[in-house]
């Protein structure tokens, strides 16, 4: 008697742990069962994937969805489509909204929110300050917490900690893993003076240059040795910083954004203005060629998109009132293909980039990669698509991207979620069906 499944997928190539290979997967119940289903196995999905890579569903791990906010810019519904038209499953959403995710009555309404109104699976950061010091070692246990996010620059309000002491207090309130924005503070205070409103806006890399964020990574990386807490280093963009954390593989894992593996300054400011100012800056091609060499040698254990969307008119602002962040959700995997079509890093890499890795690095329960008992998450992957990057197909409702007009080689084509087809040719299916992500606490 042939074996009988929900769904299968057949003959695709796909992305498992130990290599590329061509076989059928088998799923049940949500969950993967199967490897190498037979041909006469029987589902009433089949998914035919001939010519097509089948990648473990992708994770986007460091997004802004606004969400409480202004729904005119984003929201976890517009936000977690445009996750979905670009082929993630899972997305973990920052906690500077407004108001912001810092406490457990914020929290209980964001869980409770994102079941329901979510297109994609979500993980939730929890934002330290000052005051929830006490309650971080509850707070990071709750469901669906991916970790604690600390602003050791440029934040506002009680979101920011910029001093020792108080880094100090909150790396030996808990014990799971915490993610920075690490940037230096004080020396962003000390320059400001440096420079005047309205000048050019490649100025912004001036000003929050290399220094300001290999400081805050030096400060940070002695405070998490002296407190032996685990660190997760995000948008980590220079040169210098790459090769000092080397040395801290035993207490920090790093992630680099695809903005600071693809645009390289002076130019983007020249072709982009406001729409390439971000946080910490876009860099010069020393450092980007500094952060492919630290893919290549697997310093890097996260991609992300640090999807930032403003208004245009909040964009439209002169230097340095313009908002500073970028759209990113849904471009991540279509820009990262490209670059595999470029032979800049491989597709197990990417595989790697994009789902092990913030898996392995969150402890994500059931994530990142194709397996038996695995949630049966996929991206499916056309790498020989071409297909140009435009404004109006844009879900976020700001309505732009920086990679405007640019043609990748490499395109998403379905997203399956827990074995149900949620994105199929541009096209999201069916309501909302996202769940919290599960983590080992």
């Amino acid at each position: 008697m042939s074996e009988t499944y929900d769904l299968i997928i057949e003959n695709g190539i796909c992305a498992l742990p130990w290599g590329l290979e061509e076989t059928s997967i088998g799923v049940r119940d949500g969950r993967i069962v199967a490897l190498g289903v037979s041909a006469s196995a029987r589902a009433p999905t089949r998914i035919e994937a001939r010519g097509l890579h089948v990648l473990p569903g992708l994770i986007d791990a460091h997004v802004h969805l606004r969400d409480p906010g202004d729904a005119s810019v984003e929201s976890i519904p517009t936000g977690t489509r445009a996750a979905l038209l670009g082929g993630l499953t899972a997305v973990f959403d920052m906690p500077n909204t407004a108001p912001p995710v810092v406490d457990a009555e914020r929290l209980a309404w964001k869980q409770a929110y994102i079941e329901g109104a979510a297109y994609c699976d979500m993980g939730i950061y929890v934002g330290a300050t000052r005051e929830n010091i006490p309650a971080l070692a509850n707070l990071e246990a709750g469901r669906g917490v991916c970790a604690i996010k600390v602003f050791a620059a440029s934040s506002t309000g009680d979101l920011l900690i910029e001093d020792d002491a108080t880094l100090a207090r909150v790396m030996r309130a808990g014990r799971r893993r915490i993610a920075y924005h690490s940037e230096d503070e004080y020396r962003l205070r000390e320059r400001r003076a440096l420079f005047a409103a309205g000048e050019p806006y490649a100025r912004h890399a001036e000003w929050r240059d290399p220094e300001t964020a290999f400081l805050g990574t030096r400060r940070l990386m002695a405070l998490a040795r002296e407190t032996g807490r685990p660190a997760h280093l995000v948008h980590v963009s220079t040169a210098e910083e790459f090769a000092y954390l080397g040395a801290f593989r035993d207490i920090t894992t790093v992630e680099v954004l695809v903005n600071h593996l693809t645009q390289v300054a002076p130019d983007c400011y020249e072709r982009l203005g406001a729409y390439a100012v971000m946080n910490p800056p876009l860099r010069e091609a020393r450092h980007v060629e500094a952060a492919w060499r630290a893919v290549r040698d697997g310093l890097v254990d996260s991609v992300g998109s640090d999807h930032a969307p403003h208004s245009r008119a909040a964009k439209a602002r002169p230097w340095p009132e313009t908002a500073a962040g970028l759209t990113g959700v849904q471009t991540l995997v279509p820009l990262m293909l490209d670059h595999v079509h470029h032979g800049r890093l491989s597709l197990l890499r990417l595989v790697d980039l994009l789902a092990a890795g913030p898996a392995r690095v969150f402890g994500a329960v059931g994530k990142g990669r194709i397996a038996a008992g695995y949630d049966a998450d996929f991206t499916l992957v056309d790498l020989g698509a071409r297909r140009r990057i435009e404004n109006a197909k844009m879900a976020t409702p700001c309505g732009w991207t920086p990679f405007d007009g640019m043609t990748v080689t490499g395109w998403p084509v379905m997203t399956v979620l827990r074995g149900e087809v949620a994105m199929r040719d541009d096209e999201v299916l069916g309501a909302p069906r996202g769940r919290l992500v599960r983590f080992f606490s």
